[in-house]
């Protein structure tokens, strides 16, 4: 895929909608392009966490350890961000990523994604807006699970 290719595929993500094509041709250029099998992770929940990752194609699943096993809690598509709980907070992962078929994925690294949230403020505020989303939705399956 050509730099502008990837430029083209970062402006349908809701992330990086309104970020200008020169910053978008950094962020391609500086990532990392990886596919991942069935089956593998992307990263293991309690591990460092040192990059975030954009799902380019496919899905992966996001489990968590619990007393009773492995449970899995949510599923990320095509043009959404996994991983960067651990950057932003600074704290291990919080969750196992799993490739539920074969996925490609654009790797971005703690130090590209904090450059550019500092540079662009309107990202920030969509991470928080999905952030608050997934929390939302965590929220309201736990009440359903303890009213069960």
């Amino acid at each position: 895929m050509s730099l502008n290719e990837e430029v083209d595929l970062l402006r349908r993500i809701p992330l990086f909608s309104n970020i200008e094509p020169s910053k978008l041709k950094l962020l391609a250029f500086a990532s990392e392009r990886l596919t991942f099998r069935e089956g593998t992770e992307l990263c293991r929940q309690g591990d460092v966490g040192d990059s975030a990752y954009i799902i380019i194609e496919g899905s992966v699943g996001i489990v968590v350890s619990t007393p009773n096993g492995d449970a899995r809690v949510a599923e990320a598509r095509e043009n959404d961000i996994v991983g960067e709980i651990a950057i932003l907070c600074d704290v291990p992962r919080t969750a196992t990523v799993v490739a539920d078929r074969d996925v490609e994925v654009l790797k971005i690294s703690k130090e590209l994604f904090f450059r550019m949230v500092e540079e662009f403020p309107r990202m920030a505020v969509e991470i928080m807006r999905e952030l608050a989303t997934r929390l939302e939705r965590t929220t309201g399956q736990l009440t359903r699970t303890l009213n069960s």
